[in-house]
């Protein structure tokens, strides 16, 4: 398949199948019948915030260059506009008004991962020089800018404003990202274990709670992770937070199957990355620090979400014997952003 951008694609991706200048992926699985399905799924008019704080999970400790929100007033005639008396300007006026601005790490809590997040170098051309590039084939320092081109040894200053011409989180902003949603729960199995799941322990999980996810989904997945940071009120211990609750095993190649058949159209979970961090040594010459974030969003088009908050959702499901929920997750409409907070509702 010819491509304006690339000749080749990588081996089991879905570039090109919805067309050369595709930016949305498996976005193009949420039909207006997927959208009826979540909303048939709505039975009680229930609902549940599935994010966490925005100032969670507190401090730089499970990234160095992730920060918390920083929030100050703006300012009005070179004074603080917080609680500022419109009769300073005219004294027949009793308004008092109160404005703000916030400096934000857009994946620093409850995030999503767009398709420009996360990409590879990969031989787009077919001729043997291995290329920067992202879903679709969009092309790093053309289609995802940033001020430094990077070429080998070499940092090239770049004179651009930077940000994703394409891929942006815009993309996924105008879905409206309203569907069905399925929740997988590993605490309820697993607990504080710290156990890395493999597809055994993925398929066990489903048969017993006879869970069934159908192209188009969007699927949740808990591990109490979010739980455990709420419970460190903003003081995150991240060797615990790793080692007491489970993660999928990005280096098993069944669960990188099973994300592909399975037709879901986005993965969120409630800890740091969806996938073990680090993941399992890799025994091939040329690794994916990452490889699950690799399989769904630079070949896939599947998208990643981290640190919801689904422990009151999972809990209630669990009670109810349900699995399924109307979701709704649209991020900030941001252009040229590659990841975005998120305050996903679930209604049941």
């Amino acid at each position: 398949m010819d491509n304006l951008r690339w000749k080749r694609r990588p081996a089991g991706s879905t570039w090109g199948d919805w067309g050369p200048d595709d930016e949305l992926g498996r976005l193009n699985l949420l039909t207006p019948q997927k959208v009826l399905q979540g909303i048939a799924e709505v039975k009680l008019g229930k609902t549940f915030c599935l994010s966490l704080p925005l100032d969670y999970p507190g401090g730089a400790v499970l990234s160095p260059r992730r920060h918390p929100p920083v929030l100050s007033p703006t300012q009005r005639g070179g004074k603080f506009n917080m609680n500022y008396p419109l009769r300073c300007e005219d004294p027949t006026l009793i308004d008092v008004v109160s404005d703000d601005k916030v400096l934000l790490t857009l994946q620093y809590s409850t995030q999503w991962d767009t398709l420009a997040h996360v990409g590879a170098s990969f031989d787009l051309d077919g001729n043997g020089r291995p290329v920067d590039c992202y879903y679709n084939g969009f092309r790093a320092g053309t289609d995802v800018v940033g001020p430094i081109l990077y070429q080998g040894d070499q940092e090239i200053a770049v004179d651009a404003p930077p940000g994703a011409r394409h891929l942006g989180v815009e993309n996924i902003a105008v879905t409206c990202v309203q569907g069905r949603g399925v929740m997988i729960d590993l605490e309820a199995y697993f607990g504080r274990s710290g156990k890395i799941i493999d597809y055994d322990d993925l398929m066990m999980v489903l048969e017993k709670d006879r869970v069934v996810i159908e192209p188009g989904d969007f699927v949740c997945i808990r591990t109490g992770f979010a739980q455990a940071l709420l419970e460190m009120k903003k003081q995150p211990n991240a060797a615990e937070l790793h080692a007491t609750t489970s993660a999928l095993d990005g280096r098993d190649p069944r669960v990188l199957q099973w994300v592909t058949d399975t037709g879901l159209v986005a993965l969120f979970a409630d800890n740091y990355a969806v996938e073990a961090m680090p993941a399992r040594p890799c025994l091939d010459d040329l690794c994916t620090m990452l490889p699950l974030h690799n399989h769904c969003l630079f070949k896939l088009g599947v998208y990643l979400g981290e640190m919801w908050y689904l422990t009151e959702l999972a809990d209630w499901l669990r009670g109810n014997g349900r699995t399924r929920f109307l979701l709704t997750a649209p991020p900030l409409r941001l252009p040229g952003a590659v990841g975005s907070p998120a305050t996903p509702v679930a209604t049941v």
